[in-house]
Order: C-alpha cells, then structure tokens, then sequence
C-alpha cells in the first residue's frame, strides 16, 4: 500500500509538469545549436560579401570560416573561464573574441550599407541630376534675360533713332535740315537700322521661345525618371532632351557672341543604375542602422554561444561516472558561490596535509572533468559544477539510495525470522 501511494504521487500532477519543463527546457538548448550555427552562417555570408571585394574571393572564404569559428569557440569558451582563475587565458580569449567580431561587423557593415542605403543613394543621384540642370538651366535663363535685356536695348535705340530722323530731330542731322518731318533719306537709314535690329530681336525671341520648349520637355522627362517603369528608356529622353537645350545654347553663344555657361556633364545611364560598391568611402557616410544590424548578428552569436554553454565535446563512459561520483565523495569542503552553482575546494585540507594524504585519483577526476567541460575552474584552490554535470551525480545519488533501501528491505525480513 505504501509502494502504490508513492508511486502515485511521483506520477502526479506535479511531476508531470516538472518532467514537462524538463522536456522544453532541454529542447531548447538543444534547438539553440542550429540558431547559432545559422547565425553564424548568416554572419559569415555578409562578412564574406564586404571582404570579397577587398581581396581574392577564396581567401575572403578562408578569412570569413576563421572569423565567424573564432567568434563561436571563444564565446563557448568564455562561458567557462572566470577571470580570477587564469587572467592572462580569459583576456586572451576576450581579446580574441573582440577582434573577431570587430572584424566580423566591419565588413558585414558593408552588405547592410547596400541593403539600406539602396534606396537612398537612388534618389540621392535624382537630385544630383536636378541640382546639376537646375544650376544649368538657371545660368542659361540668366544669361538668357541678359541678352534679350540687351537686344531691347537695342531695338529701343534704333527706333528713338528712327523716330528722331523722321521729325528732324536727330543729334546727326545737319543744322540746315533740322525739324524737316518726313521720311527722307536720313530717315531710311535709320529706319533700315530699326528693321535689321528688330529682325534679329525677333529671331532671338524665337530661339529662346525654342529653348523655353526644350526645357519644358526636359522637366517633365526629369519628372518621370522616378516613375517610369523603364527606367532606360526614361533615362534616354532625359538625355535627349538634355542634349537638345545644350545645343540651341551652343548656338546662341556662337551667334551673340557671348560665352553661356558650360553643360556639366551627367552620369551615364550605367552610373545612374549601378549597385552599390563596398569601400570605406561607405563609412563617411556613416549608417546607424546598417551598423547596429551588422552587429546585432553577431551579438546574438555570441550571446547564444555562451548561453549554451554545451562545452564538453562528449558524455562520460559508465566506468567514467562511476570514477567521477566515487571521488569527487571524497571532497569534504562544498558552497554554493554567487553564481548559484555548487562549489567545491580541491585543495588538500589541514587534516589531510598532516597525514601526507595521496589525492592523486581525485585530481585526476578533476581535471577529467575540467576537460571535458563538466567542471569550471574559478579560481586556483576551487571549481564549480556545470550544469551538465547535476544530472549525472543525481542519477548515481538516485541508483545509491534506492540500493541503500532495497538492502534496508532484504535485512528486515531476515531480523524478523
């Protein structure tokens, strides 16, 4: 009767939950391993695309595997190293682990750049093409009222100049023929001068009336290379259009006799379009947000690297844990430290230094289990218990106790007798 309520409370409620979040908690570690490894092939990719670009692909290859190996070991193994036991191994392996990853981000940076830049340094180069024809456009229509300014000038000279010939008026006309009205002689020369001047105002406003045309067409063009679906095509009409403009202003410099403004020259439709090249002309303008993705890969990398904490290469053989639960008995001096593990001292005691105790067997099961990530050194005189090891001890407690009982019950019917 007392077997069966003990084992129905075993079987309860609370064990079931117990074996439960035993059961979740242990895939969880087990499914953190390809979360880390594919972190760190994500990692390795981005860094293996910015360090192409600067060296031999298969180096970068070679470079990229030691890198992203580095970030994972050394996290594995900061996990169980305290500083205090080995100052000079923990910085080494801290100094490591920052190169690594430093290296890691710099040149992952550079994909994330692309990726998050992509769009802004396309309408970056918009408004470069706009900045560059506006500037244009606008010394050209300056230039442009200067010279229409000028010809009215002109035309308005000429046709004072006629209407004074016509009234006699004119400062040339000779004392004798002053104040004659009428359309004599002096009259036609100047009234022919009117004419051509006016002519050639007349063309200027028709070449400018031109321009006007082109620039409309160019403007809109400008518009439409956001929208367009054929980029190309669109980029082709602009240039076109571009063309035209310079070449009426061309052929006003060459018939007014005035220098206009030079066309700068636009990108080509191949470096309107063209993707993103890693440099470190990319850090100039610096991107907070492709940093601090290019480094949260490897943050999380190295975060769950040394979560896990899964630093023994493989579990114990039988006869290994019963070496291990036999000897590690014999220490007597047991704390549990501030990291919440159980800790122990493995130094020889007073008592046993007396005696000339031999520990040779128990420091071998510690350095056994040193070894094989089971037990984690905190300093010179003690270690502490991983977590990996709790659940071998408890089963040999276990398999003792219940030998202690079943031993306990054999005897009791024997003293009955």
């Amino acid at each position: 009767m007392h077997d069966s309520r003990l084992n129905l409370r075993s079987a309860g409620l609370g064990y079931l939950i117990n074996r439960i979040q035993t059961l979740f908690v242990s895939l969880l570690r087990i499914w953190t391993i390809p979360i880390v490894l594919m972190l760190s092939v994500c990692s390795g990719f981005t860094t293996f695309y910015g360090l192409s670009h600067f060296i031999t692909p298969w180096i970068a290859l070679i470079i990229t595997v030691a890198i992203q190996s580095i970030i994972v070991i050394c996290s594995l193994e900061m996990a169980g190293i305290h500083w205090a036991a080995n100052r000079t191994r923990y910085f080494s392996v801290l100094a490591s682990l920052a190169i690594a990853v430093a290296a890691s981000v710099t040149f992952s940076y550079f994909k994330f750049y692309e990726i998050s830049e992509q769009e802004s340094l396309h309408i970056n180069r918009v408004q470069q093409i706009r900045q560059e024809i506006k500037t244009y456009l606008g010394n050209v229509l300056q230039q442009k009222s200067l010279l229409m300014q000028k010809h009215q000038e002109t035309l308005d000279k000429a046709s004072h100049d006629a209407s004074q010939a016509y009234f006699g008026t004119h400062e040339q006309i000779a004392p004798g023929y002053k104040n004659q009205v009428g359309e004599g002689p002096f009259w036609r020369h100047y009234n022919q001068i009117y004419q051509e001047k006016k002519q050639i105002y007349q063309s200027q406003e028709q070449a400018f009336l031109e321009l006007d045309t082109k620039i409309r067409l160019l403007q809109t063009s400008l518009n439409d290379l956001d929208v367009a679906d054929n980029k190309e095509t669109a980029y082709s009409e602009l240039m076109k259009h571009y063309q035209d403009i310079q070449l009426i202003v061309n052929q006003l410099s060459s018939s007014s006799g005035l220098m206009l403004p030079d066309a700068p020259m636009l990108m080509t439709f191949k470096q309107f379009v063209e993707e993103v090249k890693p440099s470190f002309a990319m850090w100039q303008g610096f991107s907070w947000f492709a940093f601090v993705c290019a480094a949260m890969v490897d943050f999380f990398t190295v975060l769950l690297s040394y979560r896990l904490e899964f630093t023994a290469p493989g579990p114990l053989t039988a006869q290994e844990e019963e070496l291990v639960f036999e000897c590690l008995r014999q220490f007597s001096e047991f704390r549990i430290n501030q990291n919440d593990e159980l800790e122990m001292v493995i130094e020889k005691s007073e008592l046993e230094k007396a005696r000339r105790y031999s520990d040779w067997s128990r420091m071998f099961v510690v350095g056994l289990l040193l070894s094989r990530g089971f037990l984690r050194k905190v300093d010179a005189r003690t270690v502490e218990f991983a977590p990996n090891l709790y659940p071998l001890i408890a089963e040999k407690m276990s398999d003792k106790i219940a030998a202690l009982k079943a031993k306990s019950l054999v005897r009791l019917p024997a003293d009955e007798s």
